[in-house]
């Protein structure tokens, strides 16, 4: 069953691409036609690679891997929190922090280092601090959280990133590249939609169209996400039947040899007698 709505792409305002000025010409085969100076983007084409880009979002998130969104936009801030945290992602929303994924080693660093201040807190350590102290630590531990705070569970590279603008996000992209990082992203008329793994042809510039691309790769996630959870709930339910077996065989084998050494000492008796 199809994800997407042709109708709700277009009520959205997917279909409004950039000025003619501002055209990057390798969007030209998701081109529509162009009025008033302004892109159309063809949302039969949308709708195909929106519901392609679902489909693998899904499978990646049934694997139990993870997916990176990035949107550092003012319109797109709002909705990527809201889309990560309810499925459980790592996001950025504020500055991409440079070498993420090229220097992921030294970024994990960052990630300890604003750990063990919250370790610093529970243990009574950071009390025992001067009042200067605390203050430095302080400002340090919340210039770490908005910079990282949103990505302190992400414990191993991600799997793939969802981008929102890659013109703006274009170092996050170059980064995933470099790394064979699988990309899907909102691609506008004035965007190369041949950096991407994954390209999506739509307005990345409207709140309502970055609302409604984002509704639907990420009902394919939770998807994915609900299948994982329904599967692991099989083979947890499979290993304790298979548990049960064994223990019930174990416990035949002990009454065997229990009824067999009785036997044995009973004819030993009779014997003797």
């Amino acid at each position: 069953m199809s994800r997407t709505n042709f109708n709700e792409l277009l009520q959205a305002g997917v279909h409004f691409g950039h000025l003619k000025k501002k055209y990057n010409p390798a969007m030209a085969p998701y081109v529509f036609m162009e009025k008033n100076g302004i892109h159309i983007i063809d949302l039969n084409k949308t709708v195909a690679m929106v519901e392609d880009a679902a489909a693998a979002m899904k499978q990646i998130a049934k694997s139990g891997k993870k997916i990176l969104f990035v949107a550092t936009k003012k319109q797109a801030k709002g909705i990527v929190t809201e889309t990560a945290k309810a499925l459980n992602m790592p996001f950025i929303t504020e500055r991409w922090p440079g070498g993420l994924l090229t220097n992921f080693a030294t970024i994990r660093k960052s990630i300890k280092k604003m750990q063990t201040i919250d370790k610093m807190k529970e243990n009574g350590t950071f009390a025992s601090l001067s009042k200067r102290e605390r203050l430095q630590i302080d400002r340090q531990r919340a210039k770490l959280d908005l910079n990282l705070g949103s990505i302190v569970k992400m414990t191993r590279m991600p799997e793939a990133i969802f981008i929102v603008d890659t013109n703006k996000e274009h170092i996050a992209l170059a980064e995933a590249n470099k790394l064979a990082i699988r990309s899907f992203a909102m691609n506008d008329t004035n965007t190369n939609p041949t950096q991407v793994s994954f390209p999506i042809p739509a307005n990345d510039d409207a709140s309502k169209s970055i609302e409604c691309i984002l509704a639907i790769v990420g009902k394919a996630i939770a998807e994915g996400l609900e299948e994982r959870g329904a599967e692991q709930d099989k083979k947890a339910e499979e290993k304790k039947e298979k548990a049960k077996q064994i223990a019930e065989k174990t416990v035949e084998k002990t009454v065997e040899k229990t009824a067999e050494k009785t036997a044995e000492k009973t004819a030993e008796k009779q014997e003797k007698k």
